[in-house]
């Protein structure tokens, strides 16, 4: 079923994510596209009933102030300019309402009113969609896909393995720095359970080595990412016939690697930091879908509940929370410390609460008693945050006989540890990871 769609032409506002999720609010997709799209991509955009040309503080690029091509104007559709004087006839509206209930209104009467736009934006549809286009863009061809076991890539793999089943083929490598279970979880819900074309590379060793030594964390960041690479490579020029990459971009990735009225706020490597001579064309059906949709596509793709709402981790996993220089008896106690607070955390409904959590060893040891001994063990770090947007975090109350519980099961369960820390600091001026 093809859903109704609103566009919003970028023209300097720096709330257009916020715009597009309050439109999908009310039920109609919505998509963000530059103010300088032509007549011919605009044209080609199915089911339109309406364009918002969103100005706002950035619409000066390079010294001249921007606008859109007139074509918009006579796309045939509502066209509603806020915070723009157009050089064409349409709606204006002087700027957004502050006021949420006022916000709501405004769009509702343009949305549904004016554009006459169908409440047909949900979850399944879009899957439906998706579906066709992925059959229509790949054919009878093959998708290689790397699959992490996070969330993103996940729920491509579900949205592909429904569009083309076996002409999907997923590569997930372990490279020893996963959480507890994260690899066996992937194998199981994606080869034995969905039946996925799944390709398992254990290169815990291989990557082990590479890292030895190695204490400052951007090497690390940069070790991991390359020989992840390498590895990927290598298994992909095992396979005959793949033309296709699949890739779990988001929408925010897009927003945070830059546009063209936006600085870039962080790289990512699905964004931009692809090789000009890549050989596959790319399949990306979630690269519109905020976070929270994401999830709601994997959910409604049947993905288990514990795979959906995983927790956010980061690319070189495990490697940046063994801090400095990693070895094994450290990284083994970040594993099993981790998994110990997340079980508690879900024992007590906090991992819903709380945005991420998650422990840190440092590369130091400290005297304490064991045994009736003297011990001189590692010091095991909780935490956990909260956030909307990760620019700025708080930090989470936990309540004293939950911390106490994972304090007692770290210290009796975890080796080499011999203390268990709190980290109180918010960012700014903290960061959430620690390296």
């Amino acid at each position: 079923m093809k859903q109704d769609m609103i566009v919003i032409l970028d023209l300097g506002n720096t709330e257009n994510t916020t715009l597009a999720r309050a439109i999908r609010s009310l039920g109609v997709y919505s998509e963000i596209y530059p103010h300088d799209i032509t007549k011919a991509e605009l044209e080609a955009l199915p089911n339109v009933k309406g364009i918002i040309v969103n100005g706002g503080p950035n619409n000066v690029v390079d010294g001249e102030k921007i606008d859109v091509g007139p074509w918009v104007y006579e796309a045939g559709c509502p066209v509603l300019a806020v915070d723009h004087a157009p050089a064409k006839c349409a709606d204006t509206l002087e700027k957004w309402p502050e006021d949420e209930a006022e916000l709501k209104g405004s769009l509702e009467e343009f949305v549904l009113v004016q554009c006459k736009a169908e409440k047909n934006w949900n979850m399944k549809n879009f899957i439906a969609d998706q579906v066709e286009l992925i059959k229509r863009q790949v054919g009878d061809r093959k998708v290689l896909l790397a699959l992490s076991g996070g969330v993103d890539s996940s729920v491509v793999a579900a949205l592909l393995i429904k569009a083309i089943g076996k002409q999907l083929v997923c590569v997930h490598v372990n490279h020893g720095l996963m959480r507890k279970g994260e690899s066996e979880s992937v194998v199981e819900v994606f080869k034995n359970q969905l039946d996925a074309n799944l390709v398992y590379v254990d290169a815990t060793e291989r990557f082990l080595t590479k890292l030895a030594g190695v204490a400052d964390p951007e090497e690390k960041r940069k070790i991991i990412g390359a020989e992840f690479i390498r590895v990927f490579e290598e298994e992909a020029r095992k396979l005959e016939g793949i033309d296709f990459l699949g890739q779990g971009t988001i929408y925010p990735d897009i927003v945070e690697s830059g546009t063209k009225t936006a600085k870039m706020v962080k790289s990512h490597h699905n964004v931009g930091g692809l090789p000009e001579d890549l050989q596959f064309e790319l399949v990306e059906p979630v690269r519109q879908l905020f976070k929270d949709e994401v999830r709601a596509c994997g959910t409604e793709l049947g993905l288990p509940d514990d795979m959906v709402y995983r927790q956010p981790f980061p690319g070189p996993g495990l490697g940046v929370r063994c801090l400095g220089a990693i070895t094994r008896d450290r990284l083994e106690a970040v594993r099993e410390s981790d998994a110990i607070l997340r079980e508690e955390f879900a024992a007590a409904g906090l991992d819903k609460k709380v945005w991420q959590y998650f422990t840190v060893v440092p590369d130091f040891k400290s005297v304490g008693v064991r045994d009736n001994a003297r011990s001189f063990e590692y010091p095991v770090i909780l935490r956990a945050i909260n956030t909307v947007d990760a620019m700025t975090a708080t930090i989470e109350e936990i309540d004293w006989p939950v911390l106490q519980k994972i304090t007692h099961r770290i210290l009796n369960e975890v080796k080499n540890v011999n203390r268990v820390c709190y980290d109180l600091s918010p960012k700014p001026c903290a960061t959430i990871e620690w390296e």
